[in-house]
């Protein structure tokens, strides 16, 4: 099957690409735009970088450490979407692998002499998905040959010993290439990288081992912390292996991280990481508008944690929190032309980005770049969009459950579905069914649906009104035997509205942010349009626009106090300024119009009552 997880036991089973196939429409739309244009793209900066040339043995080295694994990464998206480059990219990758299975380009006569920050295990995470990618859309071929001596060296290597990588992502590569081959070996070899973190198993650096999550053991972890993408490759690593090995112990640990990361350390977008000195997540409600990191790559990571969670438990929050990221760090992570890219993703920016030309050497967020020095962001959006699909939908003992909506196909026992959709713009769902059978057809409602209603209409009754009932968070379960041309529809209710912060995020006292569907909403200033520094909204009203596309809110200009000292007494509220009305966009389609200032968390007008 192709999918990029494929665990052998768990409440859920994915469908794979084969199964699911995406329509025109939110996600067909984007999955398409990544293979025409992302895809070539990221080759083509690639191969202008130099990093492709390393391969070839082009000296000296371009790139950082790690720029092995973007090539990786990118062969990954190549071989879900069945790319036509990829035979002629991975020859040169498998031209430059050693006789003992070693290949990095920049260590090889060096060969692990710095775990902590050398990133040659990590690169080795990013080339085995890569292989195992090709071995469910392909079957054996050079890809997989490369990655499967690069696997064997790894054990060869490392199965002995303390050591593991400052960089985690190995851990869910190998026991994917075990679910894929059998080979006990490989399973083995992460288990034991996951039980050797934090014992410790790497040096002390001036962020502490947790930057590494090599402070404490992971089944002793209370919650997830340090760099943000580690940490969550880590867990995603725990949780195949707590599957493959029915531990339920290193499961139920992740599990209540996760629990806590989610009430505490997570940003409404469902961003991760909260400091940009070193990529991590912050303490507990230490959630800033303006310098959230919430990377892109973190973004990615939390979808693969929620999705390797639903399939092992069959909880709904799990896809909850996987759509919340999915529609605002995925969806926000590329450009419309699917050629520039956000590496983080801020709640707030007060001072519009200079444009830029070429490579971007930072990594701050307020405006896309074509490409960044370390550009893991672009090709890792390539690769999650080439295998989207696999995470739309899954089955069970009993049928199929839809966990995420966009037109399309889907298949599984005999059935044949049609989705047809405009989530996240409109609330109707309606599935069609194409070829029956007998079996149980989940929905999955949103926690925020409320009022949500959900209908089943016979094919010999589809052209009368549908006799409604109601539909509760949660899922929508629908059994029986099922006829071509019957019909189950789903009404979610999609009015924008109002959310307040946890009153222990210092950062947001005094604000409120807007929704609609799965959708955060901002405001965004480019040049000619009033500021955003001086504006105040009551909760009131929304109107939305454009189904949804815009949101307006009533606000006012508040005028600056002209102060000196922006510190003392109380003071009286200040005049009422010019009435506005403010327009608020999907907070994925900011920075789309260049340079500009935006904030997703609204300051309340002094005059309307505080909430919470």
């Amino acid at each position: 099957m192709a999918s990029p997880v494929l665990p052998s036991s768990g409440v859920l089973s994915p469908l794979g690409l084969d199964a699911v196939r995406p329509a025109p429409g939110f996600w067909g739309d984007r999955v398409a735009l990544n293979r025409e244009v992302t895809v070539a793209h990221c080759l083509e900066w690639m191969e202008r970088e130099g990093w492709i040339g390393n391969f070839r043995g082009e000296r000296p080295p371009r790139g950082r450490e790690f720029s092995d694994s973007e090539i990786y990464k990118l062969l990954e998206a190549m071989a879900w979407a069945d790319h036509p480059a990829l035979p002629e990219l991975a020859e040169t990758v498998a031209r430059a692998q050693e006789s003992d299975g070693y290949l990095n380009t920049r260590w090889s006569g060096e060969r692990y002499t710095d775990l902590e920050w050398g990133h040659e295990l990590y690169c080795y995470g990013h080339l085995i998905q890569a292989g195992v990618a090709r071995l469910r859309t392909h079957g054996e071929d050079r890809l997989t040959e490369v990655a499967r001596r690069a696997a064997d060296h790894v054990c060869d290597r490392f199965m002995a010993g303390t050591q593991t990588c400052g960089h985690p992502v190995i851990e869910m590569a190998l026991v994917e290439l075990y679910r894929c081959t059998g080979a006990e070996r490989y399973l083995e070899m992460a288990r034991r990288f996951v039980e050797r973190r934090g014992l410790p198993a790497l040096a002390d650096i001036p962020f502490g081992r947790a930057y590494f999550q090599d402070d404490v053991p992971v089944r002793q972890a209370r919650v997830l912390r340090g760099h943000a993408v580690r940490a969550l490759y880590l867990a995603s690593g725990a949780v195949d292996v707590a599957v493959e090995t029915g531990d339920q112990e290193l499961l139920k640990a992740v599990e209540a991280q996760w629990e806590r990361t989610i009430a505490t350390r997570t940003h409404l977008t469902g961003g991760m990481g909260s400091r940009h000195s070193d990529e991590s997540f912050g303490d507990d409600f230490e959630l800033p508008p303006d310098r959230a990191y919430s990377e892109t790559c973190a973004g990615i990571a939390l979808i693969m944690l929620a999705h390797r969670l639903l399939l092992a438990t069959g909880e709904v929050r799990y896809a909850e929190a996987a759509e919340r990221v999915m529609f605002n760090i995925l969806a926000t992570g590329v450009a419309v032309d699917g050629r520039s890219f956000f590496y983080a993703n801020p709640l707030q920016v007060r001072v519009p980005a200079a444009p830029r030309e070429g490579v971007n050497q930072a990594a701050e967020g307020g405006l896309r770049s074509p490409w960044f020095a370390v550009s893991c962001c672009p090709n890792n959006i390539a690769r999650t969009l080439a295998s989207l699909a696999a995470y739309l939908a899954t089955a069970d003992g009993t049928g199929v459950r839809l966990h995420h909506y966009t037109p399309g196909e889907i298949r599984h026992g005999g059935l044949v579905l049609r989705v047809e959709t405009g989530y996240p713009w409109s609330g109707g769902v309606t599935v069609r069914v194409v070829e029956g059978g007998s079996g149980r057809i989940s929905l999955r409602v949103p926690a925020w649906a409320s009022g949500a209603r959900v209908a089943r209409v016979p094919a010999e009754r589809s052209g009368t009104s549908a006799s409604w009932g109601p539909a509760e968070p949660g899922y929508a379960v629908l059994d029986g035997e099922w006829r071509p041309g019957d019909m189950i529809r789903l009404e979610l209710p999609m009015a924008p509205r109002w959310t307040f912060p946890d009153r222990r995020i210092d950062a947001l006292r005094g604000c409120a942010a807007v929704e609609r569907g799965p959708l955060v909403y901002c405001a965004e200033s480019v040049a000619g349009e009033p500021p955003l520094d001086d504006i105040a909204v009551p909760v009131g009203p929304l109107a939305e626009r454009e189904y949804g596309h815009v949101v307006e809110v009533p606000a006012e200009i508040v005028p600056a106090t002209g102060s000196a000292w922006p510190y003392g007494p109380a003071r009286p509220y200040a005049q009422a300024g010019e009435r506005v009305t403010l327009r608020l966009l999907p907070y994925h389609r900011w920075g789309n119009r260049g340079p500009a200032t935006m904030r997703v968390w609204l300051p309340l007008s002094d005059r309307h009552p505080r909430r919470r």
